[in-house]
């Protein structure tokens, strides 16, 4: 059901600039982090050194972080049902694929002490480690989560909560960079099948998307009280944003296709030379 109203946004209020100002505070210091392990790779190796694409696309994707967790983009979020699909769109599909291509993981298993990277490795290689990484609970937590929160009272109940708009930014960011890593991140990822099967994957995150964004502009079934105006333009950024960020995942993804060449068959003129 779509409210014809004004979208509730009782939350609002004096400080919701500084907040916003002290949410940016974690991607600072993210990036801090990173780029102080990245000197220390370089130092360790400077062979090998890190890769400053590497480097940029981490940056790139705070930044985009800290874009939507900023004004005018936060005031416009929480003032309307299109910012804060805008908001969905940077920190759920845009910012996770720069920060996956940063390879954070990799590079913290270079940094850290060996005892260390062998507790992490061990980790990422355990049966709770690859449950989260297996592309089907990626596409279930990040494109299946927009079917609960759009198409039950969630959407309404959370954004009604101080907190609760924080909450979505982290399930966004998180299930976004998971479904990334699963797809085409470079990071270690020992439950991840072949290109050809996250293409399916990939594809069928597509597709619900569409279809999510194609049932929200017709009314159907969303329940997300907000005009119909801002539902729809929603629904359009919605469709029109995530067509781009899942064509640059494709991208990615086939940047990593590395087809595997079938072995000759030695003949006998191959042997008598």
């Amino acid at each position: 059901m779509i409210d014809h109203d004004v979208m509730d946004h009782s939350v609002m209020g004096p400080g919701t600039h500084s907040a916003g100002l002290s949410g940016v505070l974690p991607p600072v210091l993210a990036l801090l982090v990173y780029l102080h392990l990245a000197r220390r790779a370089r130092r360790r190796n400077p062979v090998v050194g890190w890769s400053r694409w590497r480097m940029a696309g981490f940056a790139t994707g705070l930044a985009l972080v800290a874009v939507a967790l900023l004004p005018p983009v936060a005031s416009f979020a929480h003032a309307d049902f299109r910012g804060h699909m805008v908001q969905h769109m940077l920190i759920g599909m845009y910012a996770p694929l720069a920060l996956v291509l940063g390879a954070p993981v990799t590079l913290l298993l270079r940094t850290l002490p060996s005892a260390g990277a062998r507790r992490l490795s061990a980790v990422v290689h355990s049966r709770p480690g690859r449950l989260p990484t297996h592309p089907a609970t990626a596409l279930l937590l990040s494109t299946g989560g927009l079917v609960v929160l759009y198409f039950t009272p969630l959407y309404n109940a959370v954004t009604t909560l101080p907190a609760g708009h924080w909450l979505l930014h982290a399930h966004f960011l998180l299930s976004g960079c998971l479904f990334a890593h699963v797809i085409a991140g470079p990071d270690p990822a020992p439950a991840r099948p072949g290109v050809r099967a996250r293409l399916v994957y990939l594809g069928c995150a597509i597709a619900v998307h569409a279809v999510v964004a194609q049932l929200m502009y017709g009314g159907f079934w969303v329940d997300v009280h907000a005009p119909v105006s801002e539902v729809r333009g929603g629904a359009e950024i919605m469709y029109y944003g995530g067509d781009i960020a899942e064509l640059l995942l494709a991208a990615a993804l086939v940047s990593t296709w590395r087809p595997e060449r079938r072995s000759r068959p030695v003949t006998g003129r191959a042997v008598r030379a």
